[in-house]
This record gives structure tokens, C-alpha cells and sequence, in this order.
């Protein structure tokens, strides 16, 4: 597959309600190309129904509001997703789940993923081992390294990740965030996490949402580049400020 010019995505006076509740009201942001976003929140703020909306999972009957690239092509074309679940076939492979993407499309040929960039991408995600087997025989953790080896391959410019490192042990967690970043350049990567730290180990920018209903965000330009030491003195000065930014919150679920 060919690799796309990595756009921004601008949101612009973006409504969004849900069980009677407005969660956006009148809301725009612009998101850079080719930078990591990491939209932090707490928990029920709205952070992955704003994801779906971006990825076009949403019917557009449940909001209002323009979502759009640079020159105004249709996101839905440009992007892979990865959602909080790992939404794995139970029938299938590792292997042949994260090349699903062949099939759907009936890609052959030069066009399709290769086995052998897939095979190779499991084996630095640490399941090479694993290539045969089932997802009920993984633990929660290889299955959503599984479901991120598939969103890797699909090499798209724009590319949402809904806590994608959620059901990893630390260890593994530090080493995928540096395998991601890397596997990433050049692509305009949106982000969710509840967590500071993995914000600013990986963000270019870190946009924090705040409700109840939000209409604006407060944004920190982390110093230095990323991938971050989170051990790194101004990091943890950093996370400091995010804190006191998600505690002052009010009317979450």
C-alpha cells in the first residue's frame, strides 16, 4: 500500500449531544499533520464519541458541525482506527486478523499488506510466537497488540487510537509506545488516553477536554521531542500542570 500526505483535521462548530446530555457545544479545533494529538480527559468527558465522529462512525443525524482534511476531502478515506476493543474475528489468526484488511477489500498483489511486513511487525510487537493461534487463547494484552498490528499495516495518513496501550504491564507499555512513535512518523496521529504520562511521552501537543459540556480546550505544547524520558525533570513539571488542569472539572458521569 502507498503511504498518503499525512493532513490536518479542523473541527469546526461541532455539536454533540447524547442521552440528552450536550457534550460538545460549539466547538473547533484544528489538529496538526504529521504530529502526535493527545486528547486527554477523565472519564465520560467524551473523548471517544469526538474519535467516532472524526473516523465517521457517527450517523450524521447525532450531530452538526464540519470535520474535514486540509483540502477538504472526505476523512473517512484517509483514516485507521483502533478502537478500545480489540474487535478481533474469533475464527481467525493473529495473522489473519491483522491482514483482515486484504480480505475486506479484496486487495491482491502489490496493492495488498504484505505477509511478510505483517509477520515481521508481530515479531517486534512480541508475538511472533503467536502468529497461529486464536484470540481466545491471548491475554488481553497480546490481543490489543494484535488489534494495533493491524492498524499499523494499514498505513493510512491519519491515524485514531483509542487507549491503545490500556491492557499492557508497564514494561511492555514503555516498549510499545517507542515501537508506535517510530512505526508513526509522519502521520497525523490523534490519541486518547487517561493518562498524563503517556500524554507527554508521545504528544506533539496534548489538548485536555474538560465538561461537562465542552465548547473549548486548554492545550500544553510538551518541551522537547517526543518519544519523552517521563523521568525528565521539565516532563514532570509538566505533568504537574496537567493535573491541576483535570482535576479543576466538573459534571462527569
Amino acid at each position: 500500500m502507498t503511504s498518503q500526505t499525512a493532513s490536518s483535521i479542523h473541527i469546526q462548530n461541532f455539536y454533540l449531544s447524547y442521552q440528552d446530555r450536550q457534550i460538545f457545544k460549539n466547538f473547533s479545533l484544528s489538529m496538526k499533520g504529521g504530529k502526535w494529538n493527545v486528547l486527554l480527559g477523565r472519564s465520560g468527558v467524551g473523548k471517544s464519541s469526538f474519535l467516532k465522529a472524526i473516523a465517521g462512525l457517527l450517523p450524521p443525524s447525532t450531530y452538526q458541525g464540519t470535520i474535514k482534511a486540509d483540502n477538504g476531502s472526505l476523512l473517512s478515506e484517509q483514516i485507521s482506527w483502533m478502537t478500545q476493543d480489540a474487535l478481533l474475528l474469533p475464527w481467525l489468526s493473529v495473522l489473519q486478523n491483522v491482514l483482515i484488511g486484504n480480505k475486506l477489500r479484496q486487495l491482491s498483489g502489490a496493492i495488498a499488506i504484505s505477509e511478510t511486513k505483517a509477520k515481521s511487525l508481530l515479531v517486534d510487537l512480541g508475538l511472533g510466537s503467536f502468529l497461529d493461534m486464536k484470540p481466545d487463547s491471548l491475554s488481553g494484552g497480546m490481543r490489543q497488540r494484535t488489534a494495533l498490528a493491524r492498524t499499523l499495516l494499514e498505513d493510512r495518513p491519519i491515524v485514531l487510537l483509542d487507549e491503545p496501550f490500556s491492557a499492557l504491564d508497564a514494561i511492555t507499555r514503555a516498549e510499545m509506545h517507542d515501537l508506535t512513535f517510530r512505526y508513526l512518523t509522519n502521520k497525523t496521529v490523534v490519541m486518547i488516553t487517561h493518562d498524563p504520562l503517556e500524554a507527554l511521552k508521545l504528544a506533539n501537543i496534548v489538548y485536555v477536554l474538560k465538561g461537562p459540556t465542552i465548547s473549548s480546550v486548554e492545550t500544553l505544547t510538551p518541551s522537547n521531542c517526543p518519544p519523552r524520558n517521563i523521568k525528565n525533570e521539565l516532563v514532570l513539571k509538566e505533568h504537574e500542570t496537567l493535573m491541576k488542569q483535570l482535576s479543576n472539572n466538573e459534571g462527569l458521569s
